[in-house]
């Protein structure tokens, strides 16, 4: 085969990487669960590369090399690609939710970061770094900005927040910038952009208390499960805990408030801190 050509990491999607592994694995005459086997992989994972929901692995990107001869390709390129703006651990998680058609997501404490507005973030990521400098923390608020910018399609992903009530009274930055934060939320909420459920605190113990849950899907992959804790994050894609975690997603959206009463909640809450009531 011709030898591809690299892929420029700024303006190019790990779903290119997909494509032209397909394309190598094509024709190489290999199934994908053929190419998954000397991998220790399934075949579905393959296919989860090749569409662009999974991020390709180094030490996998230097075997599909040797059995696919496409001369370092894939490990040059996923080299390059490795360099990200997000933490490790979320890396894969963030890159999945760009292209995810429904995100389902659980927050404990935080509001999701998809939610956040700019106000917020500079306060939350300026508390969890005190010592950093301004431009480190204008970076990490530019890419969570930036995050946020996948909601400007009007109709996908189709995004369901469950916010713990946690969530609307814990104080992040000064009250206005709470106000606006939870402001920002009920007017999505009200141009049904997003599902915004509030789990209140008389719900009492939950399966989800250990941390926040994500559960994305594609139209062309499995769904996947991000489970993320202090520092640390997970990606899971086997079916059975897949389906385990979304039984837990639809089990705190029925001891959660409904949408409309959540939306009264959130506006209210947001007009105590604006008139400084919150305690």
């Amino acid at each position: 085969m011709p030898n591809p050509k690299d892929l420029d990491p700024s303006s190019s999607p790990r779903a290119m990487i997909g494509a032209e592994l397909r394309h190598a694995r094509e024709n190489a005459g290999l199934s994908q669960s053929e190419l998954g086997e000397p991998l220790f992989v399934s075949g579905s994972f393959i296919g989860q590369l090749e569409s662009g929901t999974r991020r390709l692995q180094l030490e996998y990107a230097v075997q599909i090399d040797e059995i696919l001869g496409t001369k370092g390709f894939f490990e040059r390129n996923c080299r390059a690609l490795a360099r990200s703006k997000y933490p490790d651990h979320f890396v894969e998680a963030a890159e999945a939710e760009a292209v995810a058609t429904g995100i389902r997501e659980y927050a404990p404490a935080l509001v999701p970061g998809l939610l956040q507005t700019r106000g917020y973030a500079q306060a939350m990521f300026r508390r969890g770094r005190p010592t950093a400098t301004a431009q480190v923390i204008d970076e990490l608020v530019a890419a969570r900005l930036e995050r946020g910018r996948l909601l400007d399609d009007p109709t996908k992903p189709l995004l369901w927040a469950i916010l713990d009530e946690a969530v609307l009274r814990r104080r992040v930055g000064e009250r206005p910038v709470m106000a606006e934060a939870l402001r920002h939320i009920a007017t999505l909420a009200e141009e049904h952009r997003v599902i915004v459920q509030v789990l209140p605190f008389a719900a009492g113990a939950h399966m989800a208390m250990e941390g926040s849950l994500k559960l994305m899907t594609f139209d062309d992959a499995a769904p996947l499960a991000y489970l993320q804790g202090l520092g640390t994050g997970r990606l899971e894609d086997d079916p059975a805990t897949v389906a385990h975690h979304d039984l837990t997603f639809h089990l705190l959206a029925a001891n959660a408030l409904s949408p409309h009463e959540s939306l009264a909640l959130v506006r209210s809450v947001a007009e105590d801190y604006a008139h400084e009531r919150q305690p």
